[in-house]
């Protein structure tokens, strides 16, 4: 058949027919991923925005706060790096629904520990049952970005969205601020109506779950609906090459790629090593903004100031996935401007955190967002995406779930050991020692990039322009 042979990209009529009906299901497989990991952020930020109401209210203490963030980091580390190897094996809609479905669950069972007062009927028994249900919704929440991120790149696979990779994937990175800033509103609305805190809880349970009923819907590879890409061509090519020689044809696509082959692409480990400590900076944030700033300010105020550091991250990730884009794909040298700027903001942040104003926190918040934000939207979603397109992968599109698996999974990992030590460094040293710690982080993480930032400034000479760029 033409449309077989035919490449996606050429000016045939086949493959123009081909390339329109890809283009117009783009919009709809963005949409669907988009608000699946959306509801993802929404229902795990939901929980740090009224981590003060479940201290007063519930009798929830310090420690077992930082447990719960430490037990689902752990568990959401572990469940990146197989859920981006399960969503490469089975298909892997089903796999992204799952994940919605049992992050529903998994909130209703802490509200149902909320109504029933578990820790006041028993304080060991009740911690236990915290935990072991965080320990689950690390596992359902690690679903969003290696299954969601290996399916936009299912679809976004011709030419031109390649070219716009940045754009394109720093555009589909502003789901998990939607779900944070969201997740923040409802939180300040229900607060500030007189519900109880609980509300903010079941709100996004009961979203997730109506979420995972329509991510069943989306078809996640353009060829089950008939779709031929250069890629399927090329396999269908050498398929028809051997059943002429009169060789056996195997017509299941390429097998999955292996944690040993994703490691042994150029750059994974390091990426994957470097953003553990991006990620860590994040979660810190993340975890502990709302708590940190109601200690002065209400709650309401204390949400709606932290709603700025989210709304900030937005902008970061289009900004440089555009810049890199215009720069040929020198997404680490972008990177690492972001960084190093950011240094700056948490060195003043040691030194005025508790003295700001208002208005002085939410113009720093909002711009170390920016800086927060882009970097770990673009590692987590266009870089891995160029990772997984290596050479060496030679065209496998089974790759990219593995390859952001365990670039998500790592740096998860790095991020869940350090946060263990934030609990204890603002209750002995206060807030000042928390911004050196992810002063700290920050720039190893930077250092981890420096041969990368310095490959991508000074190229040798042989190698193309387009050539190692990741």
């Amino acid at each position: 058949m033409a449309s077989e042979t035919t490449p996606l990209t050429s000016k045939g009529s086949e493959a123009s027919e081909h390339l329109a009906r890809l283009k117009g299901y783009q919009w709809w497989a963005f949409f669907v991923t988009f608000g699946g990991y959306f509801m993802a952020h929404f229902s795990r930020k939901c929980y740090s925005t009224v981590k003060q109401q479940l201290q007063d209210e519930a009798g929830y203490s310090a420690f077992i706060l930082s447990e719960m963030d430490t037990v689902f980091m752990g568990t959401y580390a572990i469940g990146n790096i197989v859920s981006g190897k399960l969503g490469d094996t089975f298909r892997p809609t089903t796999v992204l629904a799952i994940g919605l479905f049992g992050s529903a669950i998994c909130l209703f069972l802490i509200n149902v520990s909320l109504w029933f007062d578990f820790v006041g009927f028993s304080m060991t028994l009740g911690n236990f049952f915290i935990i072991a249900v965080y320990f689950l919704f690390g596992f359902f929440q690690s679903t969003g970005g290696p299954v969601g991120t290996a399916v936009m790149g299912n679809w976004f696979c011709d030419k031109e969205s390649v070219k716009k990779r940045g754009l394109i994937f720093g555009l589909w990175t502003c789901h998990q601020y939607c779900g944070d800033i969201t997740a923040q509103l409802t939180t300040a609305y229900v607060l500030k109506a007189g519900y109880k805190y609980w509300w903010a809880l079941l709100i996004p349970s009961v979203a997730n779950f109506l979420w995972g009923f329509l991510t069943m819907r989306l078809v996640p590879d353009p060829y089950e609906i008939g779709i031929i890409t250069d890629e399927v061509r090329e396999r269908l090519e050498k398929n028809a090459a051997k059943a002429a020689a009169g060789e056996a044809v195997d017509d299941s696509g390429p097998a999955p790629i292996t944690y040993a082959g994703a490691l042994r692409i150029p750059m994974v480990a390091q990426y994957a090593f470097a953003f553990g400590f991006f990620k860590l900076t994040n979660y810190v944030l993340f975890f502990w903004l709302p708590y940190f700033l109601g200690k002065h300010f209400d709650p309401v105020s204390a949400n709606l100031i932290a709603a700025l550091y989210s709304v900030g991250m937005m902008p970061g990730g289009i900004i440089v996935g555009v810049v890199s884009d215009l720069f040929g794909g020198r997404r680490a040298t972008v990177i690492g401007v972001f960084m190093s700027l950011l240094l700056v903001f948490l060195g003043v942040f040691s030194q005025c955190s508790e003295t700001l104003s208002p208005v002085a926190l939410l113009v720093m918040l909002a711009i170390m967002g920016i800086l927060v934000g882009g970097p770990n939207n673009i590692i987590t979603s266009a870089v891995a995406a160029d990772l997984a397109s290596h050479p060496s992968v030679k065209g496998n599109n089974k790759s990219l779930g593995t390859v952001t698996g365990l670039i998500n999974g790592c740096g998860a990992i790095t991020a869940s050991i350090g946060l263990l030590a934030v609990g204890p460094l603002q209750s002995t040293y206060g807030w000042s020692s928390v911004w050196f710690f992810l002063m700290g982080c920050t720039g190893t993480g930077t250092l981890l990039m420096s041969t990368k930032i310095y490959a991508e400034l000074f190229p040798p000479v042989e190698v193309n322009a387009e050539v190692g760029l990741v």
